[in-house]
């Protein structure tokens, strides 16, 4: 049974960490053992965050870093190095293929800000996750990496015997991710950002089952990117168990944001279907009802053709070119532009790691 509740463990497990006046950056890897063939959910993906905000973005679908900054070659090479681990921990663990598996790492630092304006470094963190479980994380104060279970003790001994990936392993924390950290920090507050609400759609698509009909609610060009969106079925807010799936939030080329959720409908159910979205840092709140009058349109998406049911027949033109892109791209475009230009190795890249650490 897949569990993608799971997933998320490893990234909200240091939410208590945060400190008043403090930032934060982190970087996420998460791989699966197999492709699942679900929307948004990839078989390896890597997510930079500065203060919980996505800053740049890599998965194996679509085989780019967005923003388009040095690293690319970077995630590839973690990509293959996940691929390599998962299948040795499978094996450790005497699992079968056919079942599927999640392996986590999660390493970034937290700075705490100065009378100055400086960012002392607070503490660091680099952990790994497997199938939601801990599995292996770095002792910063005794320099060593702590096994949680028994399959890990392995992984612990060759790794604490080798003295420069604890060396790099510290460094890494507390020098150049402290200052990437401070790099990024300054950026933001020298270019500050407006607020942007989002643009929100409530649409029906055709299902593969003759008697369903696909209703999504997508909310596109919000920043940040902390958003609530809802959709209810007769006032009750439908979730996972009621066959709810959601893409989560996704970056848009130009660094807003963008989510979807979507569920499958009977087309004789006259229950009352509404989608409910709520910015609170642009002071917006909106709500869409499913009037079921549908204008039906046909648009071609490269070679295939996707048949649009669209529930306001009086939506314009630049709006429907906007429900379009939605369909015929993917969330994450090429030649997107990063508003934190650097120069020199990405904090995330960590050249070193896949060799000194290898298999495990």
């Amino acid at each position: 049974m897949i569990k993608f509740i799971k997933i998320t463990k490893l990234i909200v497990l240091d939410v208590g960490m945060l400190l008043t006046d403090s930032h934060s950056l982190r970087y996420i890897y998460t791989a699966l053992s197999k492709p699942v063939g679900l929307p948004g959910i990839h078989q390896f993906t890597a997510m930079g965050l500065l203060d919980d905000r996505i800053i740049d973005y890599y998965d194996s679908e679509n085989q780019m870093k967005v923003p388009r900054q040095e690293g690319t070659q970077s995630r590839k090479s973690k990509e293959q190095w996940f691929k390599v681990n998962i299948a040795i921990l499978m094996e450790r663990m005497r699992q079968i293929d056919s079942d599927l598996h999640v392996l986590q790492w999660m390493h970034g630092c937290e700075g705490e800000t100065q009378p100055d304006g400086t960012l002392k470094y607070v503490r660091g963190l680099d952990m790994y996750s497997y199938d939601g479980n801990d599995f292996l994380s770095f002792d910063e104060k005794n320099g060593v990496w702590v096994a949680p279970t028994k399959e890990a003790e392995a992984t612990k001994r060759k790794w604490d015997g080798v003295q420069v990936l604890t060396e790099y392993t510290k460094g890494y924390l507390e020098n150049e991710c402290i200052d990437w950290l401070s790099k990024f920090v300054t950026y933001e507050e020298q270019h500050p950002r407006n607020t942007s609400p989002p643009e929100v759609y409530l649409l029906a698509k055709n299902s593969m089952e003759d008697t369903n009909v696909r209703l999504t609610c997508f909310a596109t060009g919000f920043y940040p990117a902390d958003i609530v969106l809802r959709i209810r079925k007769n006032e009750s807010v439908l979730a996972g168990e009621d066959g709810l799936m959601s893409s989560g939030v996704l970056q848009n080329e130009d660094d807003t944001f963008q989510r979807r959720e979507q569920v499958e409908v009977l087309r004789s159910d006259l229950s009352a279907y509404s989608c409910e979205v709520i910015h609170e840092a642009s002071n917006v709140s909106i709500n869409r009802v499913w009037g079921k009058k549908l204008v039906i349109v046909f648009v071609i998406c490269q070679t295939s053709v996707v048949f649009f049911s669209f529930l306001d027949p009086c939506l314009n033109s630049e709006s429907i070119i906007n429900i379009f892109r939605m369909q015929c791209t993917t969330p994450m475009l090429s030649g997107s532009k990063s508003r934190l230009h650097h120069s020199g190795r990405h904090p995330g890249q960590s050249l070193t790691y896949e060799e000194l650490r290898g298999g495990k």
